[in-house]
């Protein structure tokens, strides 16, 4: 190939300065040769706007030196569909281009082309036309993206040009896209879930407690990973690993807990499904492990006479002294304050934030146990927790100090805990039968199975709770003065 841009020395009517190439077959051309052959008139093609004006046929002429020279052929590619030929770039040629002092352009073919900057650097863009308007992808810098690679990304793009697809939308698409991800991986929703939900709504410190600890714990599997690419057994995976450890209880509120924040992002327009939700039954189911209780009356009575002589640190005493008496949670104790108190009405009254039904709940003091708060609070700080930390009133008791107060006084874990009360309080009272078993529920703190019957019932109970509070207390001081014991169902039989 060789080309030739003047005007026409013919003395045909032609505008000067137009761009004028000629285009023959040569293969065995002398530059004087092709000089003279392309400055004939007849053997031009000229060319405006990139097509074919007139292209007059050239046959190929004999050499002086013999072989066959020059020649246009109008019935062969590109000639007879009247477009030029271009001629590609070369990795040598692309090696060798200087940069000039304004950014300069070199093209390869089918649009793709190298863009010079002064100030060296070289990129690859493609420029193509949709719905009129002219456009350019940017697909890279040279060397890094080789000539190879710059066609094969041209090419790519074509494809979705000819599918209708605007390859820079589609790339700006896709980049959001990406961006969205990213801000949304899994341990950014939980996050969120913990901060706007669960706090939202006022959960309990010790839920927002372990509602965290669990996120630590399926993070390092999937806490970088977009939520939407988290699939079941990605998950299945991570709580294998706790299962694998013995954590079996763990590893069924961790899916609870996933199953939540994929439910949330669902909510927010972040997610598509909840793959936590697959994987019900797919976890061993641990075996039931009940709180140690002390239900025998006689052992019980002996064990209130060991607290009257613990030695330890006075709260923790109070707290071990008063928790029997009113059978709450560990944690709804712990976290007492005195302004929940009404002491001239002798009533508890815990917030909805502290409850695990996340319902408020009215608790009725005894004589002994409203003594009781009475002389903390004089020995104690009368604002802010009840039973505050050892090191700061700013937080209140370990959550482990009550189960430590008991190994320290000789007892083991399977004899009694903390939470053990509830359970002596709720089968002694039921086996006195006294009470009515939905006033004992009501104590507890239960809700009612059946939501209508529970909206109806929750005040008719108060007056029989009072009463039960004052009979529970009264049977205590009976135990540990040591009296006759007598057994609830030896007493209905006789």
């Amino acid at each position: 190939m060789a080309e030739l841009v003047d005007a026409l020395a013919s003395g045909a009517s032609i505008r000067k300065d137009v761009e004028v190439r000629v285009l023959f077959w040569a293969p065995d051309i002398y530059p004087t040769t092709s000089l003279f052959g392309c400055k004939r008139a007849e053997n031009l093609a000229l060319i405006f706007h990139a097509c074919f004006w007139i292209y007059p046929p050239m046959p190929p002429k004999l050499g002086p030196t013999g072989g066959m020279r020059g020649g246009i052929d109008s019935n062969i590619p590109p000639f007879h569909e009247k477009r030029c030929p271009q001629m590609s770039l070369t990795v040598a040629e692309i090696k060798a281009f200087k940069p000039s002092a304004k950014p300069s352009k070199k093209a390869d073919g089918k649009g793709l082309y190298l863009e010079v900057f002064p100030s060296g650097s070289k990129l690859w863009r493609w420029k193509y036309r949709i719905a009129g308007k002219e456009k350019r992808l940017a697909l890279g810098a040279w060397p890094e993206i080789s000539l190879a690679k710059a066609r094969e990304l041209r090419d790519t793009a074509r494809q979705q040009l000819a599918e209708g697809i605007d390859p820079s939308l589609e790339r700006k698409k896709a980049k959001a896209t990406a961006q969205f991800d990213a801000a949304n991986t899994f341990f950014e929703i939980a996050s969120e879930y913990i901060e706007k939900k669960m706090i939202g709504e006022g959960r309990a410190k010790g839920t927002l407690k372990k509602a965290r600890w669990f996120l630590d714990l399926l993070a390092p599997a999937i806490g970088k990973m977009p939520i939407t690419d988290v699939d079941p057994q990605m998950l299945l995976a991570a709580l294998r690993k706790l299962e694998a450890k013995g954590n079996y209880e763990t590893a069924k509120k961790c899916r609870s807990f996933a199953s939540r924040v994929f439910r949330y992002a669902i909510w927010t327009g972040r997610g598509q499904h909840d793959p936590a939700s697959a994987l019900r039954g797919a976890l061993v189911t641990p075996k039931a492990k009940h709180y140690a209780a002390i239900l025998d009356p006689a052992k019980l009575g002996e064990f209130l006479r060991m607290v009257d002589g613990y030695e330890g640190h006075l709260v923790t005493k109070f707290a071990l002294q008063i928790a029997p008496h009113i059978f709450v949670r560990p944690g709804e104790l712990r976290h007492a304050e005195w302004d929940e108190f009404d002491f001239d009405a002798a009533i508890w009254r815990i917030p909805a934030g502290k409850m695990k039904a996340r319902r408020p709940h009215s608790v009725p003091l005894s004589k002994q146990v409203l003594s009781l708060f009475v002389e903390l609070r004089d020995v104690a700080e009368d604002n802010g927790y009840v039973f505050p930390s050892f090191y700061t009133f700013k937080r209140p008791m370990s959550e482990n100090t009550v189960n430590q107060a008991f190994r320290r006084m000789g007892l083991a874990k399977d004899e009694v805990t903390a939470h053990g009360f509830r359970a002596t309080a709720s089968t002694l009272l039921n086996e006195s039968g006294k009470w009515n078993p939905d006033a004992i529920e009501r104590a507890l703190a239960h809700g009612d199975s059946d939501a209508v019957r529970g909206a109806y019932s929750r005040g008719n109970y108060w007056d029989e709770r009072v009463k039960m509070a004052q009979w529970w207390s009264d049977y205590l001081d009976r135990l540990k003065k040591g009296g006759e014991v007598v057994s609830f169902g030896a007493a209905k039989n006789g």
